[in-house]
């Protein structure tokens, strides 16, 4: 009986090892050495609507005790971040960088083929540079739902982290925005504890990577 009962125990201990090894996701340069996050996107990202301070990256990095990059900048396309990719992002010794893009691409009518080509080409770049890519989705109801599906495969595909509906619910309540798109404090503090939920893992993986 005793017998018995171990074995139970130790298949149950090698199943809730498999299931985790697979529910694991394998993310590219998840022991990067740089320093810094820094936040790499449009006026979401900048913070606009909310006091200074209160962005959304500024409220991460309380959450996250770590060094916190704003890059954001008002009014931005992926093809506009891209050509400031390399001055804004890879010369900063990025860490993580958090991709908050794609929103200007829709208001632009820009064809989706070019947003996900840039999202591409920026993901590309940043982990060549050795740091760990972040792709937010801004799906807010039916707001922006056609980008999820290819910022999902492209963070599938590349290994990166994928950041779900980051703006569900702050749109829709008048209570958490600033105007009919942006965000205002209490929107962004949601915001950052959305990111800061889904990267915390990776950030303590990277963490107890560095001490070996």
């Amino acid at each position: 009986m005793q017998n018995s009962r171990q074995r139970i125990i130790l298949l149950i201990f090698c199943l809730a090892a498999i299931l985790a090894s697979c529910a694991k996701k394998e993310i590219k340069n998840i022991g990067s050495r740089g320093e810094n996050i820094i936040c790499f996107g449009d006026s979401i990202t900048h913070g606009y609507g909310a006091s200074t301070g209160e962005d959304y990256p500024t409220l991460l990095s309380k959450l996250a005790g770590l060094s916190v990059i704003n890059a954001g900048k008002e009014g931005e396309t992926t093809s506009e971040a891209l050509m400031r990719l390399s001055e804004d992002v890879l010369e900063r010794n990025p860490l993580l960088v958090i991709v908050e893009l794609g929103g200007n691409d829709f208001l632009h009518k820009i064809p989706k083929e070019v947003t996900r080509e840039n999202i591409n080409q920026i993901v590309e770049k940043i982990q060549a540079r050795g740091a760990m890519v972040a792709i937010t989705d801004l799906r807010a109801g039916l707001l922006l739902r056609e980008y999820t599906p290819v910022f999902k495969r492209i963070a599938k595909e590349k290994q990166a982290i994928f950041i779900p509906s980051i703006l569900s619910g702050i749109i829709t309540n008048p209570h958490l925005k600033s105007d009919f798109l942006h965000p205002n404090e209490a929107g962004y503090k949601l915001i950052a504890e959305r990111v800061y939920g889904v990267i915390k893992p990776y950030l303590e993986e990277n963490s107890r990577l560095k001490q070996q």
